[in-house]
C-alpha cells in the first residue's frame, strides 16, 4: 500500500473533519474505519448544535469545515435556541435525518480525490526518529504516513452495559478497537477510563401522540452554514413528556442492577448528560424529569427518547416506559445502553492537539475526554489543519479563547484536562459576548483564507457582505428619527431626537421593525435599498450595535491579556532552577509544560504570583 501524508482512525464527526480539511490543504489522506457504511453515524442522539455547541458547528462552517453543511441538507426538525432572549446567547439546534446525514458524510468524502477510505482495524502505531510514521492494520500490513490522528470515539476496549449482560462494543452492534490503546501506551503515553449511556429507541406506531405535548420547529429555520442558500424546512415534529412518582420508583428499586450507576466500572460518568438513574437520585426532590421523543430518520418510525439515558436492565426500562403517559403500550426497538471506553488524558497535549511525547501523532474527539458530537468536530478541524501545516512546515495553528468557542475547549482539555466527559457550556467562555453564533465568519475565516480552506469565491462573498454591514451602520448613525416619527412608529415616545443607531441598542428596540418604521414612516428605504431586506445581515448589524459597549469593554480585557498569549514558553525551558514558584505549580507546570504564559496561567493551581515569577525568568532567558 502507499504511504499517505496523514492516517485518519475513525470515520466519526472528528475523524470525518479532519480528513476532509487536510485534503483541502493537499494532504494525501488514508481514513481508516472499522465500517465504511456507518461514516458519520450518530450512535447516539440525531442533532447537531444547541448552545454554546451550535457555536462550535459555525466555526466549523468558517474554518472550511463539513458539519455545518451537513447538517442543512440532513436536518429535518430545525430550533434557535434562547431565540426569546439577547442574540448574544442564541444557540441554532436541528434533528437530523441520521441516515441521509450518513450518506452525505460520506458523499464529501468521496467527492475528494485526496481521501481514500479504508475499511480495515488499526492495531498498532509506529514510530521512527521520535515521529509517529506508520499504523499497522488488523491484517498485519504496515502503512506509512507523516502523521496519525487518533479519532477513535468511544471504540477503545469498549465495554457495552445493558444491566448484568455484557459484551465487547465500540457501539451497539459494533466492535471494538483491540490493541490501538496498549500500542499508544508504549508510546509513553498514559490512558484512563470513561463512560457514557444512550437512552432507548422507540417504535413510534406503538406511541399514543395525543397524551404528548407537541415540540414544532421554528416557522423560519436559521441554517448553520454561512453558504446554504436553500430555504430549510422542518419535516417532523418532537414531543415532550414528562417521568412520574412510578416511574421513580422503579428506577430507584433497580438502580443498582445499572453497573455504570453503581460505580463497579470504576470509570467516570457525564456530570452534564447524566443517566435517568443519576438523575432521579440526584434530583429525588422533582416530581418529574422532561423527556423528548425525537426521530431519528424519515426512513422509519424510530424515536429517540432523549433525557432517558439508563444502561439499567431492558426489562426494568420496559417498566419505566410503561409508566409515562402516552407510552403505556409502546414497545422498545432497541434498549438504551452504558458504554466504557479507554481515552487519553488531554493534559498530553500541545494546544495544537499534537502528542507531547510523540510529534505528528494528533488526537481529537472523545478519545480526549469530550462528549457530543460538536465538540469532536471541532477537535478534528484543528487536528486535520495542524497536522496538514506539520507536513507543510509550516507554523501551527492555535486558536485562542478569545476568538473561538473551539480556542476554549481545546485550552480547556490541554491546561485544565478533565476525568469526566467533557461538554461544550456558554459559561465556559469568559468573552462569550465577542464568541457569538453570527460573528463565527468574521472572527474565522481570514483564518481560513489564509490557509486556503475556503475558496477564493467564498471567501470574497463574505467580505461583501461584512462591506454591507459596515455600510448599514453608517446607515443608521445618518438616520435621525424625532420623537413624533418614533411615536408612529412604536406608539412609544423618546425625549429628544436620536440616530437610528442610538435608538438600536435600546433592549426593546429589534433592527426588523426599525428599519419598516423608518421606511413606512420617514419614507426612507434601507441603506437606500427598497429589494429584499436580508435577516442575517439585520440580525448581525443589531448583535454589534446592541453589544457593542460590552465587546469594548471585552476587547480592553482581552488586550490586556495579549501580552501573556503572546508571551511563549519555549518546549526546552527548564523550571528547576527557578526559585520561589510553588512546588505544585512547578510540578504541573513541568507535566503540562505550556506553551505560553497565558496557558501557563490557566492552570489549576498555577498562581498569579507564579506567573509573575515566571515572566521574569522568561524576560531574562530572552
Amino acid at each position: 500500500m502507499k504511504t499517505f501524508g496523514i492516517t485518519v482512525i475513525g470515520s466519526g464527526h472528528a475523524g470525518i473533519e479532519a480528513a476532509n480539511i487536510a485534503a483541502a490543504m493537499g494532504a494525501d489522506v488514508l481514513l481508516v474505519t472499522t465500517h465504511a457504511d456507518l461514516i458519520g453515524h450518530m450512535s447516539c442522539n440525531p442533532a447537531i448544535g444547541g448552545v454554546g455547541k451550535g457555536n462550535i458547528v459555525r466555526e466549523i462552517d468558517a474554518l472550511g469545515g463539513l458539519m455545518g453543511s451537513l447538517i442543512d441538507r440532513a436536518g429535518i426538525h430545525f430550533r434557535m435556541l434562547n431565540g426569546s432572549k439577547g442574540s448574544a446567547v442564541w444557540g441554532p439546534r436541528a434533528q437530523a435525518d441520521k441516515v441521509l446525514y450518513r450518506a452525505l458524510a460520506r458523499r464529501a468524502l468521496e467527492g475528494n480525490p485526496r481521501v481514500s477510505i479504508l475499511q480495515a482495524a488499526v492495531t498498532g502505531i509506529g514510530a521512527a526518529g521520535g515521529r509517529a510514521s506508520s499504523v499497522t492494520l488488523d491484517s498485519g500490513e504496515v502503512v506509512g504516513t507523516g502523521a496519525v490522528i487518533v479519532a477513535a470515539g468511544t471504540f477503545l476496549n469498549g465495554v457495552i452495559h445493558t444491566g448484568e449482560s455484557r459484551h465487547a462494543g465500540g457501539r451497539a452492534g459494533e466492535p471494538p478497537a483491540l490493541g490501538l490503546t496498549e500500542s499508544i501506551r508504549g508510546l509513553g503515553i498514559s490512558s484512563g477510563r470513561l463512560k457514557t449511556c444512550t437512552p432507548p429507541r422507540l417504535d413510534g406506531r406503538t406511541v399514543d401522540y395525543s397524551k404528548l405535548a407537541v415540540q414544532r420547529g421554528d416557522g423560519e429555520p436559521w441554517p448553520f452554514s454561512f453558504f446554504t442558500k436553500e430555504r430549510l424546512v422542518n419535516k417532523v415534529q418532537c414531543w415532550s413528556v414528562k417521568t412520574n412518582a412510578e416511574s421513580h420508583k422503579h428506577i430507584l428499586e433497580n438502580r443498582g442492577k445499572s453497573p455504570l450507576f453503581s460505580e463497579e466500572s470504576g470509570s467516570a460518568a457525564p456530570r452534564y448528560c447524566p443517566s435517568i438513574e443519576d438523575k432521579v437520585v440526584r434530583f429525588g426532590e422533582r416530581d418529574g424529569h422532561t423527556l423528548y421523543l425525537e426521530p431519528e430518520s424519515l426512513d422509519n418510525r424510530e424515536l429517540y427518547v432523549n433525557g432517558m439515558a439508563t444502561s439499567l436492565p431492558y426489562g426494568v426500562q420496559e417498566r419505566v416506559i410503561a409508566t409515562i403517559g402516552g407510552l403505556e403500550g409502546a414497545r422498545i426497538m432497541r434498549p438504551g445502553y452504558g458504554i466504557e471506553y479507554d481515552y487519553f488524558q488531554p493534559l498530553q497535549l500541545r494546544p495544537t492537539l499534537e502528542s507531547r511525547a510523540v510529534p505528528g501523532l494528533f488526537f481529537a474527539g472523545q478519545v480526549n475526554g469530550t462528549s457530543g458530537y460538536e465538540e469532536a468536530a471541532g477537535q478534528g478541524i484543528l487536528a486535520g489543519i495542524n497536522a496538514a501545516l506539520t507536513l507543510r512546515g509550516e507554523e501551527p495553528l492555535v486558536l485562542r479563547r478569545d476568538e473561538s468557542y473551539i480556542g476554549v475547549l481545546v485550552d480547556d482539555l490541554v491546561t485544565k484536562g478533565t476525568e469526566e466527559p467533557y461538554r461544550m457550556f456558554t459559561a465556559r467562555a469568559e468573552h462569550r459576548l465577542v464568541l457569538r453564533q453570527d460573528n463565527c465568519d468574521e472572527r474565522l475565516m481570514p483564518i481560513a483564507h489564509r490557509l486556503g480552506t475556503i475558496p477564493q469565491e467564498r471567501y470574497d462573498e463574505r467580505r461583501r457582505f461584512w462591506d454591507k454591514k459596515r455600510q448599514a451602520a453608517e446607515w443608521l448613525g445618518g438616520v435621525r428619527v424625532t420623537s413624533r416619527d418614533y411615536e408612529k412608529m412604536t406608539a412609544k415616545s423618546i425625549a429628544e431626537t436620536e440616530t437610528a443607531r442610538e435608538l438600536l441598542r435600546r433592549p426593546e428596540v429589534r433592527m426588523g421593525e426599525l428599519v419598516e418604521g423608518i421606511k413606512s414612516v420617514m419614507g426612507i428605504g434601507f441603506c437606500g435599498d427598497e429589494g429584499i431586506i436580508d435577516r442575517h445581515l439585520l440580525l448581525s448589524v443589531e448583535s454589534d450595535i446592541k453589544y457593542e459597549g460590552f465587546v469594548k469593554k471585552q476587547q480592553r480585557e482581552i488586550e490586556r491579556l495579549r501580552r501573556y498569549e503572546e508571551a511563549k514558553i519555549p518546549d526546552s525551558f527548564s523550571y528547576d532552577n527557578i526559585s520561589g514558584l510553588l512546588s505544585e505549580s512547578l510540578e504541573k507546570l513541568k507535566k503540562i509544560r505550556p506553551s505560553t504564559l497565558g496557558m501557563a496561567s490557566r492552570i489549576s493551581g498555577v498562581t498569579p504570583a507564579d506567573i509573575s515569577v515566571l515572566a521574569m525568568h522568561l524576560a531574562k532567558a530572552g
